[in-house]
């Protein structure tokens, strides 16, 4: 059997291929959600954190052998997979930011981060895919992350991100129905309403959209 000394992005989604599963199904025999999934379709090179890695080796240990021939076979073909990489990795890659208001509160999102915090709270955040409008991108991604329905009020404008680099383009949301429930456990710890006068409390001010703070306090 091929040992994978670390699995990336493009790793798994190669693994999913040799599985024959679609996204959800895939999610589902990990135990994560299918946002985690999406990612890895978007962001090859990305790699995994700890837990994830062991949850791959799971899966990829226990496949039967049609299956681990149809992924050695995949790997093996080397050429074929980095230029498959880094086409993805050339796409521009774009998120979508919810600021979710619900009368006096705001939805947060605590994340696992590789700083030394190791955590930091921020707004519903997602990839948007090649040819999916970004509030639709939104919308979903808010669903899929905590639980909340919510619909576009506006937009807040776009930048790159002063810590990232990543584009990114964040929408003024209204909550429309749904528990905050934190619906991926892999990549966040927490997820919570915060009164909008707390935000700075969370995150940063320097952190944070100036058009973001200008709605914050124009609604509070």
């Amino acid at each position: 059997m091929e040992v994978v000394d670390v699995w990336t992005g493009h790793l798994a989604c190669m693994l999913q291929s040799a599985l024959r599963m679609v996204n959800e199904s895939f999610a589902e025999l990990l135990g994560i959600s299918s946002r985690t999934v999406a990612t890895w379709h978007s962001d090859p090179e990305v790699t995994p954190r700890a837990e994830m890695q062991q949850l791959l080796d799971s899966v990829y240990e226990g496949a039967p052998p049609p299956v681990r021939k149809r992924f050695a076979m995949m790997t093996a073909s080397a050429a074929a997979a980095a230029v498959g990489a880094s086409s993805l990795q050339g796409q521009a890659l774009r998120v979508a930011i919810a600021v979710v208001f619900r009368g006096e509160d705001v939805l947060l999102v605590c994340r696992r981060d590789d700083d030394t915090s190791g955590l930091s709270w921020q707004f519903p955040a997602g990839v948007i895919k090649p040819g999916v409008r970004a509030e639709t991108a939104t919308i979903r991604e808010t669903l899929d992350e905590t639980g909340v329905h919510c619909a576009v009020r506006e937009s807040l404008g776009e930048r790159l991100h002063p810590v990232t680099g990543v584009h990114c383009l964040y929408f003024l949301c209204e909550y429309l129905a749904g528990e905050a429930t934190n619906s991926d456990a892999v990549e966040n710890v927490d997820v919570t309403w915060v009164a909008k006068s707390a935000v700075t409390r969370f995150i940063p001010t320097d952190k944070i959209h100036q058009p973001i703070l200008a709605a914050l306090e124009e609604d509070a």
